[in-house]
């Protein structure tokens, strides 16, 4: 969940805006039942992972931020709103993506200017002192805090130790200086997992659709797509994923433009599955329309792919 402060105005003036934000923060996790696994604090923004077992988000996020707004502005001395309208939120596949969140969320206060064009040591000083966020709890045992859950992330290093500490740092700071590549496996801008959480969040949840939802609804029903349409280039040409991942040639870059065009994939997207560029793919998919004007087979067996996905 990520809030940003109205016209990226500050919303935190000095750090007793913060201690109470974190005060406020507490209070609203134990209100409403709700497990946190990272958050940091920004000058304009904050970043915090939740879980809400109670599918309470809403409930939890309307209060914190309506309890916060009102501390800030009797501070303050102002009226209005604080935050740029309602808060952004993703839905997370924790198996697969909490300890990358979470590493995230920890390095935001190097990604930002002018950090991010600093000496690795110096950003490496400065993430390992910042306050304003729960990284210190996941480097040092006597830095944690109650309000924070950080045996889940951990777990993936090994628990709750020493060793899996160092672990965690040690995964961190290799990202420093490094694109993390998540705005591209977004999909539908609300939902970031597997192919298999997304099938299953889909199926699920995605039933009945407001109008209003109903552009990213649609992402999310294009990107279900995609094992249909991988089983039926099997099915055509006997070639799975794996087999195409290795191999060149026609096959490959009919399930390139497939998977493009039908499966709703972006070229990141695509190109991830088959270990190229964003561009490897562009090139391909150019090379294919240039085939098919020529070759009536290979726009057969384009053709019987598309119709066992209808």
């Amino acid at each position: 969940v990520t809030c940003r402060g109205n016209d990226r105005k500050a919303i935190f003036q000095d750090d007793a805006d913060r201690r109470r934000f974190l005060q406020i923060l507490a209070q609203s996790l134990t209100s409403y039942t709700v497990n946190l696994y990272s958050y940091v604090l920004m000058t304009n923004h904050f970043h915090v992972l939740l879980e809400t077992p109670l599918g309470n988000l809403s409930e939890c996020m309307r209060r914190f931020n309506i309890t916060y707004t009102g501390y800030f502005n009797r501070r303050h001395k102002r009226v209005g709103h604080l935050y740029q309208g309602r808060y952004q939120s993703l839905l997370v596949d924790k198996d697969a993506y909490l300890s990358i969140l979470s590493r995230y969320i920890h390095l935001n206060p190097v990604r930002v200017k002018p950090l991010d064009k600093a000496p690795f040591k110096e950003q490496v000083n400065y993430l390992v002192h910042y306050p304003w966020s729960s990284l210190p709890g996941y480097l040092h045992k006597s830095k944690k805090v109650f309000y924070v859950e950080y045996s889940l992330v951990l777990g993936e290093y090994g628990g709750d130790t020493d060793r899996a500490r160092r672990e965690y740092q040690k995964a961190l700071l290799a990202e420093i200086g490094q694109g993390t590549g998540l705005k591209e496996q977004v999909v539908g801008q609300s939902i970031l997992g597997s192919a298999e959480f997304i099938t299953s969040v889909t199926e699920r949840f995605l039933v009945a659709e407001k109008d209003r939802e109903r552009s990213s609804h649609n992402a999310l029903r294009r990107y279900c797509m995609k094992g249909d349409l991988l089983k039926a280039i099997e099915r055509e040409t006997g070639k799975n994923l794996e087999t195409l991942s290795i191999e060149k040639g026609e096959v490959r870059q009919l399930a390139m433009e497939l998977l493009y065009r039908r499966g709703g994939l972006r070229g990141p997207e695509v190109g991830r599955l088959f270990g190229v560029d964003y561009s490897s793919v562009s090139q391909e998919r150019k090379r294919l329309h240039e085939k098919l004007r020529k070759h009536r087979k290979l726009q057969a067996l384009l053709d019987r792919i598309e119709q066992r996905c209808q």
